[in-house]
């Protein structure tokens, strides 16, 4: 029989999904990097230890940007789950280090489980997902190393960093990651030594799905994380709203509520043109003084939800500069 694993809230991970916890410089359970193809491998995760005995082979990526991570660090994996819905082999243009060969396509909220134990996986890589112990055990019946979120972790908040790590570690490239990690670090450093006038500066990352609803993401979401390393201070007033979610939702009779000294908003699963064709949208204070800022390039929007270190480099060099155009706005 057909075995699979459904993750809970559906519809808020369709809308609200890429989402990260905030920064940790050695992120949880850090320490110095041991030495690049050192094993065995232990890595805490949610779930107790995990340690993967030699360097893995054949490895399926399961958790959002789990694959992208993980060809960043030079291994390929034979099985991958395509939560952006890119298509073909699931990585988007900024993702520089490509497959040899295509990965078998592989379920998000659901996963066949007799599909991924016939790729002879040698190891799971789950560590940005829904976290539940139900997933993570089912996983675990394929008798191989499954490293899902991070102790203290919750569903598809894993930061980047703490991704990075226990990819880097479970793949045998802890000092590769640690590399990696520097990199990113600097470039946010960078560019926040370029854009002072970001510092302080308040921002309400958004979005819009095709219902036409709007919401608007809360501090430990990956979006939010990346905004934050900018500078920027998420909007106090989306903070001060109670959530258990990734975001709040916005009415339309609240949309005040997204104003804010730069607004940026993406459409989920529809067109750009849903929000900047919506009036309402413009009668948004920051909007209406020319710092709303829509984005309606599909690669950068997805980079920027991936929340992935090729995911954010990408974006980097993209949005850096309209946001700090919004921000000297008057």
């Amino acid at each position: 029989m057909r075995r699979s694993l459904v993750a809970v809230v559906a519809v808020l991970v369709a809308l609200l999904a890429g989402c990260s916890s905030g920064p940790e410089p050695q992120g949880q359970g850090g320490g110095a990097p041991s030495a690049d193809g050192a094993f065995p491998a232990t890595i805490p995760t949610a779930f107790g230890d995990v340690t993967v005995p030699a360097a893995p082979q054949r490895v399926v990526a399961l958790g959002w940007s789990d694959a992208e991570t993980a060809l960043a660090l030079g291994v390929q994996p034979v099985g991958a789950s395509d939560w952006l819905a890119v298509g073909g082999d699931g990585l988007g243009p900024w993702v520089t280090q490509r497959y040899t060969t295509p990965p078998q396509t592989l379920g998000t909220l659901e996963v066949d489980l007799e599909q991924v134990a016939a790729l002879q996986p040698d190891l799971i890589l789950d560590t940005r997902s829904s976290g539940t112990k139900e997933r993570h055990d089912q996983l675990a019946q394929l008798g191989v190393p499954v490293v899902s979120i991070p102790p203290g972790g919750e569903d598809y908040l894993t930061g980047w960093r703490d991704q990075l790590r226990m990819v880097g570690a479970a793949v045998g490239k802890p000092q590769e990651a640690a590399r990696l990690q520097s990199e990113l670090e600097n470039r946010f450093a960078q560019a926040r030594q370029q854009n002072p006038a970001l510092n302080g500066a308040t921002v309400v990352s958004g979005a819009k799905n095709t219902l036409g609803e709007y919401a608007a993401y809360v501090g430990r979401t990956g979006r939010v994380e990346f905004l934050r390393e900018l500078g920027l201070v998420n909007s106090p007033a989306i903070e001060a709203i109670p959530t258990q979610g990734f975001s709040v939702p916005i009415s339309r009779e609240q949309m005040n509520l997204l104003d804010a000294r730069v607004t940026l908003m993406q459409a989920i699963s529809g067109n750009p043109a849903d929000i900047t064709g919506d009036p309402l949208w413009g009668t948004v204070p920051s909007v209406a003084a020319g710092r709303g800022i829509v984005l309606d390039d599909r690669t950068l929007s997805l980079a920027f939800a991936s929340s992935s270190v090729p995911g954010q480099l990408y974006t980097l060099d993209r949005m850096v500069g309209p946001i700090a155009a919004a921000v000297a706005k008057p």
